[in-house]
């Protein structure tokens, strides 16, 4: 169920015979996944009227791509056959983030980099794990946990300065290699690593901005 990565460099690399079978497979369409923001959170979070602005993600070249990472191995990373997300890794995550945000109501106002929002404070992620890794693997049935880790920083605009940096990570096995459990299990995992994500800095620049108060953007 599994295409290797390299799988499209040995393609390329055939002299041009490929059969008329071979064509009509890669005609297939593409399966799209979405997957959603968190929109429930601790009743305790404080609001905060401060804007904040959500950078896209950093992450590595396996990654930082509308395919779907599998690592069967620890040096090796594989791609799902024919699903795709519906864009890049880093744009959906930083996305959903900001919907995350929207749906704490507990945020002034919240954007991407890419809208011109003039920020209170910068949410700086750095998308460090976001692949399945085969656990265990009897005959041809293989357990695969989907693993999501995001770095986060946040910025004071006016200081220019980092105020906290922490780590967020969540495991969810799967039920079963099938793409559609497969994606599921993504979407629970980010989930969860999102609302602790959010929680944490909205709790941060809380703190911050009660320790030094200034005006607000506007």
């Amino acid at each position: 169920m599994i295409r290797p990565f390299l799988l499209t460099l040995a393609i390329a690399s055939l002299s041009g015979c490929a059969g008329l079978g071979t064509l009509k497979q890669a005609s297939k369409p593409n399966d799209l996944y979405l997957l959603t923001p968190k929109s429930t959170f601790s009743s305790s979070l404080p609001r905060i009227r401060k804007q904040i602005v959500v950078e896209e993600p950093t992450a590595t070249a396996a990654v930082n791509t509308d395919q779907i990472a599998i690592q069967p191995t620890p040096l090796q990373v594989q791609y799902l056959p024919r699903a795709r997300w519906v864009d890049r890794a880093p744009l959906i995550v930083q996305s959903l983030l900001v919907e995350s945000y929207e749906n704490s109501n507990k945020v002034a106002a919240v954007g991407k980099s890419t809208v011109g929002l003039r920020a209170d404070y910068l949410v700086v992620p750095d998308l460090r794990e976001f692949q399945g890794i085969v656990i265990a693997q009897d005959g041809n049935s293989r357990t695969i946990q989907i693993e999501v880790r995001l770095n986060i920083k946040i910025i004071d605009e006016f200081e220019d300065q980092i105020i906290a940096s922490s780590s967020f990570e969540e495991k969810v096995v799967s039920a079963s290699e099938k793409t559609p459990d497969l994606v599921r299990a993504f979407d629970l995992a980010l989930g969860r690593t999102m609302r602790d994500a959010v929680e944490w800095s909205v709790r941060k620049i809380n703190t911050h901005a009660a320790n030094n108060p200034r005006p607000s953007i506007n």
